[in-house]
């Protein structure tokens, strides 16, 4: 692998750079050197990461590995991939920041769910290993072991929910062997609802999975049990299911800034629609996310209009501090036309890998990065790249992904709706959905060119998604092409307007009321209705609250909004009490109701003192009703007796 130190040093100023060729070997020195030095220390080899590491000690800033031999150097394009090569180096030099993590205990309780033999036989496999209960599916017509050295039950499981070291199952049919059984299991009376709990459950059922995205539910386990080898790997699997286990904290969730309702009306439901594991649902107002069952895809943060939904692996300006370092450099090194590839480490590492062991490698211009989930990434980081100085970005995915990524596609349709409203040509954005590195290489090979923008942009920022988009799309505009003021989004897009019919609008305000960033606000001295677009983020509590129904959502960008003002959507004249002179309501909305009531009701006869009470405060209203000695309970009129169901009857003979 040949290294172009000169453009590495361009995108990297300021960094002290060694280049060996048997670093881990005869030239181990020189890395004992450099550790024992002070300062962050990167080595390009993830090879001999281990030697490194022991070499090392308990270095206190400790070193970070970076491949720069797979992903660039070994290509049929690495004589060029200088520039590549610094920007890696230089995403690579981005702290990470610690995430806190969730603790799951297993005491090795199984509960193996299966109809055959097959059942049976792999809780001989884990008998010595943990606590087993084997449960048959009827008809469970199997001869009975000669040794009962576990339970053997029967039953069919209509529900489950839980994770590992905390499952609960309910079972039908539930039912004990008699003890006696001797060629064919005999079974007691079953009974349903049974409640079974257990640490761990292992499914050879050959059923539909008990769990949606049931590869993401830890503790649940599944194969088909007639593949043996499958039936072994889950086993092995189970058996080492026994302790303490950390896993991360994947989302931050803050209750007081989610959308999700009001009164009982839903609003914003984004996340609870994407959620693959289920670990989302709602509580009250807000939605909650069980950290047990969340298995890190992030479409919840990715989709999160409010920010209330973070994502901590890593957090959302960590992630665009990662893709301004490596852009930025790159660019710096006399790169052109960059293009970033992002990917996963279980699916894309080891397909970059392939293709650069058996084939072409990754074109020269082609930045791969790592990310925990695809489906993390949000519309901030796909408009930040591109005023970085991206001219194309693609997310590797598996030809079959292992749950819906709705969410990414929602996010990809709205940075393509935006890039060419801006006059970015082509398909910037996209996704290739392969298992094939030959696929992979082809596909990217065939990219167009796209230029980027002129003079990429250096902003660097921290916070909430929204602050990093709404301060991304600025500056993409900035940098544009074609800048233009509105583009108008596809449905479901975190940015945009209402539209409000004001001729049905009574100023009741009750979208003031619910509106959870301020974006819809009212005045305390007069009837009026004032709408931020920029503080807009489509929750639609809004449009569920009105009680009209003349409030619509408009999903759109409008450059011009973080400039602007408060608009004032509808403003009338206040009603004035008649005794006091107190504004107290909006005038149009009393003279219409005056009108419906003066003469139409007992209580308010037309053109009599009674009724001008409709056209006064609260608190002079109950100061005339006392000076007026009325009361509406006695003062009501005898009322006509209810007509029956002989009335009807009587009045139909008289007319026959």
């Amino acid at each position: 692998m040949r290294l172009d130190t000169a453009a590495i040093r361009r995108g990297c100023p300021g960094c002290e750079i060694g280049s060996f060729r048997h670093l881990c070997g005869a030239e181990l020195d020189h890395f004992r050197n450099a550790a024992r030095a002070d300062g962050p220390l990167i080595v390009a080899c993830t090879q001999q990461a281990a030697q490194f590491a022991d070499e090392a000690g308990e270095r206190p800033e400790g070193i970070t590995f970076v491949n720069i031999r797979e992903t660039a150097g070994w290509s049929r394009d690495g004589a060029n991939a200088g520039a590549k090569m610094a920007a890696l180096l230089a995403a690579a030099a981005i702290p990470a920041p610690g995430h806190p993590l969730v603790t799951l205990s297993s005491d090795g309780i199984i509960l193996i769910y299966g109809r055959d033999a097959a059942a049976i036989e792999a809780g001989q496999l884990l008998a010595d290993h943990l606590d087993v209960t084997v449960m048959l599916k009827p008809p469970a017509d199997l001869t009975p072991p000669a040794a009962a050295v576990f339970p053997i039950v029967r039953g069919t499981i209509r529900n489950a929910r839980g994770h590992l070291g905390a499952f609960e199952l309910t079972i039908d049919d539930y039912a004990l062997p008699h003890r006696s059984s001797r060629d064919r299991f005999l079974f007691e009376a079953s009974r349903n609802g049974a409640l079974s709990r257990c640490d761990l459950v292992l499914d050879l059922s050959g059923e539909p999975p008990l769990f949606s995205a049931h590869d993401l539910r830890d503790g649940y386990l599944r194969a088909d049990p007639r593949d043996p080898a499958a039936v072994l790997r889950a086993v092995l699997a189970a058996r080492d299911l026994v302790g303490s286990f950390d896993k991360p904290k994947y989302v931050d969730f803050t209750p007081s800034l989610c959308a999700h309702s009001r009164s009982k009306l839903i609003g914003c439901h984004r996340c609870l629609d994407l959620c693959p594991t289920g670990a989302i649902t709602p509580d009250g107002d807000h939605v909650a996310v069980n950290a047990e069952v969340c298995a890190g895809c992030g479409q919840c943060a990715a989709a999160c209009p409010t920010g209330a939904a973070s994502y901590t692996l890593p957090p959302a300006d960590i992630q665009l501090h990662i893709l301004r370092a490596m852009l930025l450099a790159y660019h710096q090194a006399g790169g052109t036309h960059p293009v970033l590839l992002l990917h996963d480490g279980q699916h894309g590492t080891p397909l970059i890998d392939a293709l650069a062991r058996h084939g072409d490698g990754l074109p020269a211009n082609v930045l791969p990065l790592a990310v925990n989930e695809l489906t993390q990434v949000g519309l901030e980081a796909v408009i930040g790249a591109f005023a970085y100085g991206a001219s194309a970005v693609r997310f590797l995915l598996r030809a079959r992904p292992r749950h819906a990524v709705t969410g990414l596609s929602q996010t990809i349709a709205t940075a393509e709706a935006i890039l060419a409203g801006l006059g970015f040509d082509g398909q910037r954005a996209a996704t290739i959905e392969t298992d094939d590195p030959d696929v992979l290489g082809a596909q990217l090979s065939a990219i167009d060119m796209f230029p980027a923008v002129g003079m990429p942009a250096t902003f660097k920022t921290v916070g909430k998604r929204g602050d990093l988009l709404r301060f991304g799309l600025s500056e993409l505009h900035r940098l544009a092409p074609k800048p233009v003021d509105v583009i108008a989004l596809p449905q479901g897009a975190p940015i945009g307007a209402v539209s409000v019919n004001t001729d049905g609008c009574t100023l009741c305000l009750s979208c003031v009321s619910v509106c959870p960033t301020g974006a819809l606000r009212d005045d305390p001295e007069r009837p009026v209705l004032r709408f931020v677009e920029d503080a807009c983020v489509q929750c639609g509590l809004c449009q569920s609250t009105c009680p009209e129904k003349v409030i619509t959502l408009k999903p759109q960008i409008d450059f011009r909004a973080a400039r602007a003002s408060a608009v004032i959507v509808k403003e009338e004249e206040p009603a004035l009490c008649i005794r006091c002179g107190t504004p107290f309501g909006v005038k149009s909305t009393i003279d219409r109701i005056a009108a419906k009531l003066e003469g139409q009701h007992w209580m308010y006869p037309a053109g009599g003192e009674r009724a001008a009470v409709l056209r006064m405060c609260a608190d002079c209203r109950v100061i005339v009703m006392s000076e007026q000695q009325f009361d509406p309970i006695q003062d009501v009129p005898e009322r006509a007796p209810p007509r029956t169901t002989d009335d009807y009857l009587r009045q139909r003979k008289n007319k026959e």
